[in-house]
C-alpha cells in the first residue's frame, strides 16, 4: 500500500459491483433499502405555493390583485366609461286614481270601536255584522248626521243610515254596554233595508258616550228633518192649490163654450 507507483500511472478506482440478481430473489435497490427504515422515494413539492395564510380572504385578495393587474394590462389604468343606455318600459303605469269614500264633505263628530250585530227574523237570532269603528258624520252643507260603520281591514260598510227622530235607542237585555235600535232605511247593502241593529262596546263608559252622541245627533236631525218635512208639506200643498185652480179655470172655460 505504501509503495510508490514507479510507472506514474493513475491508480484505477475500485468500484464495488452491485450484487447480481438471482433468478429466485429480486434485486435489492436503494429505494427499497430506504423503505425498510420508513423512508421512501422523495417527491417534488411546490413549497413556494400555497404557503402562508390559506384562508378565503387572502385568496380573494390575491385573485382581486391578479384581476386588477390583468385589466390594467388590457385596457390601461383607467376603466372605460359605461354607455348611457336607455330602455323603453314595456308596461306603462296608469295615472294614480283617487279613491273617494263619499265622506269628504262630512265632519266626524264621534268615533268608537265596537262590534255590530243584526237581528235575523227568519231564524230569530243575532248575527254578527262586523267589528270596527262606529262613527257619526255630519254633512257640512245640509247639516244632517248619519251613522257609518266599517269592518276592520276590509273597510266594508256594515251600517249606514241617518239618525232620524223616529229611532229609539234602548239598552240590550242583560248588558250595560250594548244598545239596540231599529233603522228603517239602512243602505249598507246597497238598497234601503229595514233592520234591527245591536252594538256592543268594550265597557259601559264607552257605551254611555255613544248614547250621548247618538241622542245629540238625533236632536239636531229632528230640527233639520222637521224643516225639510215642513218645506215638503208646503210644496205639496202649493201643488194641490195650483191643480185646484187649474181645474176651476178649465171648468169656467167649458161653461163659456156651452153657453155660446
Amino acid at each position: 500500500m505504501s509503495a510508490e507507483n514507479t510507472d506514474n500511472k493513475p491508480i484505477e478506482e475500485v468500484k464495488a459491483e452491485a450484487p447480481k440478481a438471482s433468478d429466485d430473489k429480486p434485486a435489492i435497490t436503494t429505494s427499497s433499502v430506504f423503505s425498510m427504515f420508513g423512508g421512501g422515494a422523495k417527491k417534488e413539492k411546490k413549497e413556494d405555493e400555497e404557503r402562508g395564510d390559506n384562508s378565503g380572504s387572502a385568496k380573494a385578495q390575491r385573485d382581486a390583485a391578479a384581476a386588477a393587474a390583468a385589466s390594467s394590462k388590457e385596457g390601461g389604468d383607467d376603466a372605460p366609461e359605461s354607455e348611457d343606455v336607455h330602455f323603453e318600459p314595456v308596461v306603462h303605469l296608469t295615472e294614480k286614481v283617487e279613491v273617494r269614500t263619499n265622506e269628504e264633505s262630512e265632519e266626524q263628530l264621534f268615533k268608537m270601536r265596537a262590534k255590530l250585530f243584526k237581528f235575523v227574523r227568519e231564524s230569530a237570532e243575532w248575527k254578527e255584522r262586523g267589528t270596527g269603528d262606529v262613527r257619526l258624520l255630519k254633512h257640512l252643507e245640509n247639516g244632517k248626521t248619519r251613522l257609518v260603520m266599517r269592518r276592520d281591514k276590509t273597510l266594508k260598510v256594515c251600517a249606514n243610515h241617518y239618525i232620524v227622530p223616529e229611532m229609539r235607542l234602548s239598552p240590550n237585555v242583560g248588558s250595560d254596554r250594548s244598545w239596540v235600535w231599529n233603522a228603517a232605511a239602512d243602505v249598507s247593502e246597497g238598497e234601503p233595508e229595514a233592520v234591527t241593529l245591536a252594538i256592543r262596546f268594550a265597557n259601559p263608559d264607552n257605551a254611555n258616550l255613544f248614547k250621548d252622541a247618538f241622542l245629540k245627533a238625533q236632536k239636531d236631525n229632528e230640527a233639520i228633518f222637521g224643516r225639510a218635512e215642513g218645506a215638503a208639506a208646503a210644496t205639496e200643498e202649493k201643488k194641490v192649490e195650483e191643480s185646484k185652480e187649474e181645474s176651476e179655470e178649465e171648468t169656467k172655460e167649458e161653461t163659456k163654450e156651452e153657453v155660446k
